[in-house]
């Protein structure tokens, strides 16, 4: 890794063996039961999948809300696990908070968006965002997720991610410059779309002539990166590769073990 990359440290201040921080993964179980996981051939959300780091659970437990804004009214019972659950209910309003057992910093400029993991639904549960900027808070920060019904016991095993973290940079996003513009001065893009459109039509009738490959029955333009005019992404990704955390002195160079894969 280059000095100049940007970084993303996870002091460990506590027994972080217990909850492990690892590269998402490309794949949900939810998607793995799709018929003949179809919801894989959508790109823009494996990749989204796979876009930040994970940090698993340590217990199984099962969580219930009573409906009340009480602080006691979550009622959270550990099942199995080493040492002291991680979540509990001490903000009321139906909130279970993760103690996560790391300081994250950050470079310069970078900020921690901490999320729930995308794609990964939960049933009576949300997770909560938030946006640190860990490139000079000294605090560990938590993560915390919505009960929403009350009196549905909602249960979280051993390994399910409890949080995904995301570095971002604050000021790309400010300085960013939204515009809207008529779809008739799109020029070249509104011709291209065009194309697309009436591609896209003709597949939903049941004209399979534009389909990739003989048997697939799905069109694959955006997934090869080209559209159906031919025209191609000047750069395109069927997959992110995330590095792994390391300690010190452990080999930097990611390995096909570490990263996640082009499925």
């Amino acid at each position: 890794m280059s000095d100049d990359a940007p970084r993303l440290i996870a002091y460990r201040v506590g027994d972080a063996d217990r909850m492990p921080l690892v590269p998402a993964p490309s794949t949900r179980p939810w998607m793995d039961a799709t018929h003949q996981r179809f919801a894989y051939r959508c790109l823009p959300m494996v990749i989204a999948n796979q876009a930040g780091w994970i940090i698993q659970n340590s217990h199984t437990f099962t969580a219930v809300w009573d409906g009340s804004m009480a602080v006691d009214g979550v009622r959270v019972e550990a099942l199995s696990g080493a040492g002291p659950c991680p979540a509990s209910g001490h903000f009321g309003s139906g909130v279970i908070t993760f103690t996560l057992p790391y300081l994250f910093q950050t470079s310069p400029g970078y900020a921690l968006l901490m999320r729930g993991a995308s794609n990964w639904p939960k049933d009576g549960a949300s997770p909560l965002e938030g946006l640190i900027e860990t490139d000079w808070s000294p605090a560990t920060a938590t993560m915390n997720w919505k009960l929403t019904r009350p009196g549905l016991t909602v249960r979280f095993d051993v390994g399910d991610p409890v949080c995904m973290v995301v570095p971002v940079r604050l000021d790309t996003l400010e300085a960013v410059a939204p515009a809207l513009v008529e779809f008739a001065e799109a020029g070249a893009l509104a011709t291209q779309h065009q194309v697309w459109a009436e591609s896209r039509r003709r597949f939903l009738a049941g004209d399979r002539t534009d389909v990739e490959g003989p048997g697939d029955g799905w069109q694959k333009h955006y997934f090869q990166g080209t559209s159906p005019g031919g025209v191609e992404a000047p750069e395109h990704r069927r997959a992110l590769r995330l590095r792994p955390f390391r300690a010190p002195g452990e080999d930097e160079r990611a390995t096909e073990d570490d990263i996640t894969r082009d499925r």
